[in-house]
């Protein structure tokens, strides 16, 4: 294979997005030739552009002018010649008709896919990190049933992920291939370097004492922040004469509407001094690192990469059942799973495990083995590389 066209929907620092800033790095290390579309930029871009190539895909309104509203350029007949011209100009930077294959990072950048009309014979491999509340916020149905009728072989982060796919978007299970990319190594030797600095959470004023329940992740209704801070009520309330005050602490959440909700809920639940939004920083594992036990509060999270990270920080993980592919992980001996939606059960089990630390510790470790165990960086890149030498070559 000569040329790879890797297409993503934006350079944010989230789970996906990570996934594939690490996936280019070990492409490199293989001497794979690289162009990057992104659909948006954000804080990873200039990590991708160390790594290879990226090109921007234009607004329509700076293509246009800024001085004309898309109904006008509407009716005028623009918008749609605007378009075209800009379609081309991308098609002749990215030299799209001389790409051996493309490879879709997410079915949000299938929006993006659709407009490049990509060669018939050209191979795609689309990577889904999605599951049905996110394909129904991030997809638009005809876009995303293009990109699954152009895709030749379809990554799923999990069984459940894979399970989605064939039974509710009818793809060919032949033509699914389960595989996550979690770089160890190199998480490895962050977690390293961010047990190494000072404790964060002294410098925030915690207690020597206390006991840190974590979160992390966006900030949006999917991701649970709002169950987050209802288990925390309900964890404190169960647990007021500990010797080890429980704080719960949640990373990722920026200025904004919905911070400012979070908040007045946190006010009015008397939990001020009790819980604690972050927001997005790449100091992420220093907080992590230092956590008790973390917590996946996801109404829905195909595999995320939290539970990775946390796994490698040797905290055990609580999730719900029914919400993804975490469940696939955890097990029985990484930390547990609780009934969808069932805080009084995850409250339980939270509890149960600020108060053993004997089982916080075995779990946490035990996690940690099977990440290293089941996702080694090095097979999964070599796995990926035999599949895009197979695809080309037929």
């Amino acid at each position: 294979m000569k040329t790879l066209l890797l297409i993503g929907h934006d350079a944010n620092r989230a789970g996906a997005q990570l996934v594939l800033l690490n996936l280019m790095r070990l492409l490199k290390g293989k001497g794979i030739d690289m162009h990057l579309l992104l659909g948006g930029g954000g804080p990873l871009l200039d990590e991708y552009r160390a790594i290879c190539p990226v090109l921007l895909w234009p607004t329509l309104e700076h293509a246009a002018g800024a001085g004309l509203t898309k109904k006008v350029l509407g009716k005028l007949g623009v918008q749609k010649r605007q378009l075209a011209i800009r379609q081309q100009a991308v098609r002749e930077q990215l030299n799209v008709d001389s790409v051996d294959l493309v490879l879709v990072n997410t079915v949000s950048s299938g929006h993006w896919f659709g407009q490049l009309a990509i060669p018939a014979k050209t191979p795609v491999v689309t990577f889904v990190h999605e599951l049905d509340m996110s394909v129904r916020i991030y997809s638009k149905p005809d876009e995303l049933a293009h990109l699954l009728s152009r895709t030749s072989e379809l990554l799923a982060v999990s069984k459940a992920t894979a399970h989605y796919y064939e039974h509710q978007h009818g793809f060919d299970p032949n033509r699914i291939t389960l595989y996550t990319l979690i770089d160890t190594p190199s998480l490895e030797r962050n977690v390293k370097v961010a047990r190494e600095q000072p404790n964060i959470y002294a410098s925030m004023g915690f207690p020597t004492n206390a006991l840190i329940v974590g979160g992390c992740g966006n900030a949006e209704w999917r991701k649970g922040n709002d169950l987050f801070i209802t288990l925390a009520r309900q964890v404190v309330g169960r647990d007021m004469n500990s010797t080890h005050p429980a704080h719960f602490v949640w990373v990722g959440v920026p200025p904004g509407t919905l911070r400012d909700d979070l908040l007045l809920d946190i006010r009015k639940a008397g939990l001020a001094d009790r819980v604690h939004l972050i927001p997005p920083t790449p100091d992420v594992l220093r907080y992590m690192s230092r956590f008790d036990v973390f917590v996946l509060c996801s109404r829905e999270d195909p595999y995320p990469l939290v539970v990775f990270e946390a796994g490698l920080c040797h905290v055990p993980v609580v999730c719900f059942a029914d919400a993804g592919g975490s469940p696939e992980l955890v097990e029985e001996d990484g930390g547990f799973v609780v009934p969808y939606l069932d805080l009084d059960a995850m409250s339980s089990r939270v509890l149960n495990l600020l108060h053993k630390p004997e089982l916080r510790q075995t779990m946490g470790k035990r996690l940690g083995q099977k990440i290293l165990e089941r996702h080694p960086a090095k097979q999964s890149i070599e796995t990926l590389v035999t599949l895009f030498d197979k695809l080309t070559r037929q």
